[in-house]
């Protein structure tokens, strides 16, 4: 599948894979200077990119697990979707969980993007559910035996 993808920065980086079998594609800082973000801030990071995600797929934008778990930064959303009728900047709102400022350099992988499918579904208001042996049991309930 070709997915695509318009700079709106002559300095934006196409997205780029790691390796033959990575899932996500790192997504890059395009900036102008570094970006410095305190302990529990959020800065939006843009990419310099807008894409035609196709129609029936999903881009979701994940941590870069080296960046969140040595340095703490994170999409403070957690997961980014981006849609596929969105042709607008993709912008990565980074979040610094950690007790330091982090510094976001110029050019520097931020994120990683996985364009996957997903199910559109209509919800259907119902009375009762299907019984299941777990029920209504949630958050480690089954894992207490």
């Amino acid at each position: 599948m070709k997915l695509d993808i318009k700079k709106l920065n002559d300095n934006a980086i196409i997205p780029t894979f790691g390796t033959e079998y990575s899932a996500g594609a790192d997504l890059y800082a395009c900036i102008d200077e570094a970006v410095v973000i305190k302990p529990g801030e959020t800065k939006l990071i843009p990419t310099g990119l807008s894409m035609a995600i196709p129609e029936g797929y999903g881009g979701f934008i994940y941590a870069r697990s080296g960046l969140a778990s040595k340095r703490g930064l994170a999409p403070a959303n957690k997961v980014g979707v981006v849609d596929a009728d969105y042709r607008g900047e993709v912008m990565v709102a980074l979040y610094n969980q950690s007790s330091e400022e982090q510094t976001v350099d110029v050019n520097e992988r931020i994120a990683q993007l996985v364009i996957a499918p997903f199910l559109k579904v209509e919800f259907n208001e119902v009375d009762e559910l299907n019984e299941t042996v777990r029920g209504t049991g949630g958050f480690g309930s089954t894992g207490t035996k």
